[in-house]
């Protein structure tokens, strides 16, 4: 696999703007990097869960005799004899961290079961392996009862979505429906996508130790400040007396943004056996406990003139969530803002099942929504006889096609434009089933990127310290993405000072704390924010100090030491109850005040070449080329990586993942990475990526998200492209070889 990059970024500072390598990339690369499963304990104990094998019902046994039985065995937990837990407190927009929770399962404190896989019981012992053999001899009868397992065949009983200010559902203008049957041009096809399961490098892993009413967690985690709050709930103890501590994450994508069991279940065991407990979920474990992306299913239909112009637009969604919770995908939320069509009609409807909830996945709706989109746009350019790129831009809004909002920065036409020209599109002949190489079947696709732009608030302080250093502090989590390497560019070119000086504190509840966490491309620009204010504040400080020690002008260190100061610290936010309530009054003013003035998002350019065997319907993504509209990238060197990440995952989509859920018993059939397939070096082509470089100016150093809006189009593309090479048109992920021939 080769990979060029570039970019058109304008550097705003010594340091933002510049590839700077990453501030832990030695300690990953030398093994010294800490995950929450690697942290040394004195008496350290170990814990397997013992998963229930029936969708719905309740447990009428459980025999744990043999399981006691093995040498080493400390304890084992079943709801019968495990500590009393809080429930879990529904969901609300007034307390972020009451999204913290999974599920609403009350983990070995009830004998129903709600889906299978759902932890019924715990072993704790001396050693991981004498925990797995004596979970195994843990025997479990049930009462089944009636199970909703098989998506299609509730899809029937989908009742409307219910919307909220971060994940809007239905909408409409005009009468789409009439226009649509008036359109002299119109395609109107269902798509679908199945479900996904999240298979991140690192696995989930809990390692809690209780002292007293004092409770330590190391966690593999997005969000320090959800685990605190939601365990603080669960165990009533007072918040402050938790601290969650992830040095390093291993991947999440989601899917460690909310707590799951394992968190819940070792968090239970170490109270009850007095002892640290370290919980390291099996691959095949992540995928029955921890929730993946929803199956989806949709009908996009378009109606156009002879001249290409949209005059309506249906997108339609059916989505699961399961019967204990589950987050919705907000399928239809591009379709709000890509096309400008003067009737649009919007209906996102969910279905209850007695499946493991659904979650986060990256670009939760759009990753889905944009396949589905793109694909009818394709079909109906096909239809008009017009090119793909013409027919986007003809559509092209000026403002937001549903409420008439301003976009703050928007250049998916100049994105397209520039993408055409690296990727060679003006190459391509129309017709499909036109390009051969040999025996293989050449195609090109193309399809738009989008994901919304969200900033909300975190606290922090900057010290500056009388050596030259500055040290910056922020409750934040590093997945990989390169969050901590950005913040140390920042604040660097913030006090001009060079980027080598600046050290970065992360990962720890005990630092100033970020209520969202990273997820939703929001964590740099949120931090950001709140470093550019601290720096600024720390600055207006020595300021004032350099006129009272007569060192105006002078190196900082040299004013801190006239003033016989060993550093000088500012803070932006407060950690004390009340601040933090006003704290999040504040960012959640902010944030609906934002949606209300303007569109802000990221928007992209995808460019595919296939291959695809005549004889064999083999499926080769051959070149790829991804052009994106993303406001000033803060590291040319990590937003590339992230742009390719997002990409390589939007190929799995598109040609191999799917969770295969048994629709009898509503079993996960492929819980690992044996059978659930994620694309290898074998499966990635050369990825050219680059961006726009214009600033956002509603945000802070006009930067918008990375980390999500790469896999979003992708597998739409790969689908445009298969049909260009083979005249199929494949409208249901993946892309299998059975789809094509």
């Amino acid at each position: 696999m080769t990979q060029t990059t570039t970019t058109a970024t304008p550097t705003t500072g010594s340091a933002v703007g510049r590839p700077v390598d990453r501030v832990d990339g030695r300690d990953k690369v030398t093994g010294t990097a800490r995950y929450s499963a690697e942290h040394p304990l004195p008496d350290l104990t170990h814990a397997a869960l013992v998963h229930a094998t029936v969708a719905r019902g309740r447990i009428t046994a459980i025999d744990t005799t043999a399981a006691r039985g093995v040498p080493g065995v400390v304890a084992v937990l079943t709801h019968e004899n495990a500590p009393r837990l809080r429930p879990p407190r529904p969901a609300t927009m007034a307390r972020l961290s009451s999204m913290a929770a999974g599920t609403t399962v009350n983990y070995l404190n009830t004998d129903e079961v709600h889906w299978d896989g759902q932890p019924v019981a715990v072993v704790v012992a001396e050693t991981s392996a004498a925990a797995r053999e004596a979970a195994a001899l843990v025997r479990v009868g049930y009462e089944r009862l009636p199970a909703a397992v098989d998506f299609a065949a509730e899809r029937g009983d989908a009742a409307p979505q219910k919307g909220n200010p971060i994940m809007p559902a239905s909408a409409g203008k005009g009468d789409a429906d009439a226009a649509l049957a008036a359109a002299p041009i119109a395609v109107d096809h269902e798509y679908t996508t199945p479900p996904q399961q999240h298979n991140a490098m690192e696995p989930h892993a809990t390692t809690a130790v209780w002292d007293g009413d004092r409770l330590t967690v190391y966690e593999s985690t997005q969000s320090l400040e959800w685990v605190r709050q939601h365990l603080a709930e669960r165990f009533a103890v007072p918040p402050a007396n938790i601290r969650v501590i992830a040095d390093h994450v291993g991947g999440g994508f989601g899917g460690k943004g909310p707590l799951w069991a394992g968190t819940i279940v070792a968090t239970l065991a170490a109270r009850a056996v007095g002892r640290p407990v370290r919980l390291s979920l099996t691959r095949e474990g992540v995928n029955r406990v921890v929730g993946g992306r929803t199956p989806t299913v949709q009908r996009v239909a378009l109606g156009a003139g002879t001249d290409g112009r949209l005059t309506a637009l249906v997108h339609t969604s059916v989505a699961r969530i399961g019967r204990s919770t589950g987050m919705p995908e907000p399928v239809t939320s591009q379709t709000r803002e890509l096309y400008d069509a003067p009737n649009i009609r919007l209906a996102q409807h969910i279905v209850e099942m007695d499946l493991l909830p659904t979650t986060f996945m990256r670009a939760p709706g759009e990753a889905v929504g944009t396949f589905a989109l793109e694909s009818a746009v394709d079909e109906l350019a096909y239809e008009l006889g017009m090119d793909p790129i013409e027919l986007r831009r003809r559509n092209e809004p000026a403002v937001s096609p549903m409420e008439g909002r301003p976009f703050s920065r928007r250049h998916l036409s100049e994105a397209y434009a520039v993408g055409a020209e690296r990727f060679g599109w003006a190459d391509r002949t129309p017709e499909p089933r036109s390009m051969r190489d040999g025996r293989w079947l050449v195609g090109m696709g193309v399809a738009s990127a989008f994901f919304g732009a969200n900033r909300f608030g975190a606290n922090v302080a900057v010290r500056l310290s009388v050596d030259g250093g500055v040290l910056v502090r922020a409750g934040m989590t590093d997945m990989g993405m390169g969050a901590a390497t950005a913040q140390a560019q920042i604040a660097a070119d913030a006090l001009d000072v060079p980027v080598e000086t600046v050290r970065v504190e992360y990962g720890d509840s005990a630092l100033p704390s970020m209520p969202m966490g990273a997820g939703g491309s929001t964590q740099t620009v949120s931090v950001a924010g709140s470093v550019l204010a601290a720096c600024e504040k720390l600055r207006r400080r020595v300021t004032a100090l350099a006129r009272r020690t007569g060192t105006v002008g002078a190196p900082y260190a040299e004013t801190l030491a006239a003033a016989d100061l060993p550093s000088v610290e500012v803070t932006v936010g407060s950690e004390t109850r009340l601040g933090r309530v006003a704290g999040q009054a504040r960012m959640m003013t902010t944030f609906i005040r934002d949606r209300m003035r303007w569109v802000r998002a990221g928007y992209g350019a995808h460019f595919c070449e296939v291959r695809v065997d005549a004889d064999t319907g083999e499926v080769r993504v051959s070149r790829w080329t991804g052009v994106f509209d993303v406001g000033t990238v803060i590291n040319p060197k990590t937003a590339a990586s992230q742009f390719r990440g997002g990409i390589v995952m939007g190929l799995g989509s598109a040609l191999s993942e799917q969770t295969l859920v048994d629709p009898r018993t509503g079993r996960i059939m492929n819980p690992g990475l044996d059978t659930y397939h994620v694309p290898v070096h074998a499966d990635v082509p050369p990825i050219d990526v680059t961006w726009l470089g214009r600033p956002d100016p509603t945000t802070p150093l006009g930067m918008t998200g990375v980390g999500e809006i790469g896999t979003t189009g992708v597998a739409a593309a790969v689908a445009n492209a298969v049909f260009h090479a083979t005249g199929r048109r494949v409208r249901d992920l993946p892309i299998t070889l059975d789809k094509v021939m």
